[in-house]
């Protein structure tokens, strides 16, 4: 049963050639060809192949993956060229938003080093951009056609129960350990001896340029952001897309006009305008952030330890103060709890966070940790307290404790004969062609 889950998820998660070209090129060469067409959308069989490589790398039941990943490709496909006909559509600026979280955790992995990724990936920071662009607007694409498939569908307890009766006992999954964590979390915000470091060396940036030094070169060699490699330029950028002080800063110089550094949530920004055209602009910057100082840490965490105390006190839930007082946008609309996939704040300790995990290895249930610093994704530095609430040992599904499992469960199997019933409607308003090779996948026949 728990193959089969994973299978009906594979399927409708959409998420199948997006971080491919990621894999290092280990991977057995694959002659490339077109093995399907749908409309003016083509999928490849090197496509399938890394996706089919990579679903086994992490476990998947190899049964008929091949025909799954192509059938949920060629749905993907389907629903692109469906929205072109529909003129569903997803802005430049969310796709801008998309990426840059998407950069960002590349960077984050490799401490920020440009020159980590090229030696790992064969690829500048900037092609790897270019290449993910085209995949995420497809993906969201796909996402916004899901959701309007699908919209409206629920599972009733009833029908959830239902489900679960179906299910063989032999084959009910197996859980493993399970725990309930919780956290209030703060960034660690530079102080402003630490901003006016930044400030200064920036405004010393700015004198030279000012003075006839190449800009882009000075971002090459001083810039912190992604687009240093290409001298701080952001290419062809529409009104919107940008953080409102960095286009406010941008559209009030003039073309080849610098500007005073300028802050964001990013940092602090030297930007160069090099041209501005009706509702685009094409500006360069050099990007530097402030390191907090221990002092900024510790003010971080004696903020964290007063409300420590005040829970342990019993002066407020951690629940209330995680919604009250943390930063993190993930966890504090859950009470600061970690969430699984299906909405359950009992997560598996094989998916919990490491950093998390051996925090709470050495915690007792019921207790909550002193500050522990860590750092997000994007970069930035944080503090946070963790509340160790409970732990279930490994056990066979039962409806009494893993109802939400087990109700997401019947929905994905629902949406999915949606998805399905979709896909044979959908199918005669495009051209689909499949190689003969895949002929036992009976993809549309």
């Amino acid at each position: 049963m728990q193959s089969k889950i994973k299978n009906l998820k594979f399927i409708i998660s959409f998420c199948v050639v997006l971080t491919s070209f990621l894999v290092k090129g280990q991977n057995p060469v694959v002659v490339d060809e077109i093995i399907a067409k749908v409309d003016n959308y083509v999928i490849l069989k090197s496509e399938l192949e890394k996706t089919y490589l990579d679903a086994i790398s992490n476990g998947a039941d190899p049964t008929d993956l091949k025909c799954l990943i192509l059938a949920s490709v060629v749905r993907d496909k389907l629903m692109v060229a469906k929205a072109d006909i529909d003129s569903v559509i997803v802005t430049d600026e969310e796709v801008e938003m998309n990426l840059s979280r998407r950069i960002d955790m590349i960077l984050s992995q490799y401490n920020g080093s440009e020159e980590m990724i090229m030696q790992y990936y064969g690829k500048t920071l900037e092609d790897i951009r270019l290449e993910l662009s085209e995949a995420i607007r497809e993906q969201m694409v796909v996402e916004k056609m899901q959701q309007e498939i699908t919209m409206g569908i629920n599972v009733t307890p009833s029908e959830t129960r239902r489900f679960f009766k179906r299910i063989p006992t032999d084959s009910l999954p197996f859980y493993d350990m399970e725990v309930e964590v919780a956290e209030i979390s703060r960034k660690v915000t530079p102080g402003p001896e630490e901003k006016q470091k930044i400030v200064d060396a920036l405004i010393e940036l700015r004198k030279r340029a000012v003075n006839g030094e190449d800009f882009a070169e000075l971002a090459k060699k001083y810039s912190q952001g992604p687009s240093a490699p290409q001298g701080g330029d952001l290419g062809n950028t529409k009104r919107g897309a940008m953080v409102p002080e960095f286009e406010a800063g941008a559209l009030a110089l003039r073309p080849g006009e610098v500007s005073m550094p300028i802050e964001t949530q990013y940092g602090f920004h030297l930007i160069k305008l090099e041209e501005r055209r009706g509702n685009e602009y094409r500006a360069r910057h050099i990007l530097m952030r402030p390191i907090p100082s221990e002092k900024d840490f510790q003010k971080t965490r004696d903020y964290l330890d007063s409300l420590r105390l005040l829970v342990i006190n019993d002066s407020i839930t951690f629940e209330k103060a995680a919604i009250e007082f943390s930063e993190d946008e993930m966890t504090k609309g859950s009470g600061g709890y970690f969430m699984d996939a299906s909405g359950a704040s009992r997560i598996s300790i094989r998916d919990i966070d490491p950093e998390v995990y051996f925090a709470i290895d050495t915690m007792k249930v019921g207790t909550i940790s002193r500050p522990l610093d860590y750092q997000l994704a994007d970069g930035a530095h944080a503090s946070r307290i963790l509340f160790y609430k409970t732990t279930r040992d490994p056990h066979r599904a039962n409806l009494e404790e893993d109802w939400q499992k087990i109700m997401q469960a019947a929905l994905i199997e629902k949406k999915n004969k949606k998805l399905i019933e979709w896909f044979n409607s959908a199918r005669d308003d495009v051209f689909i062609s499949i190689d003969e090779e895949y002929d036992q996948c009976r993809i549309i026949n």
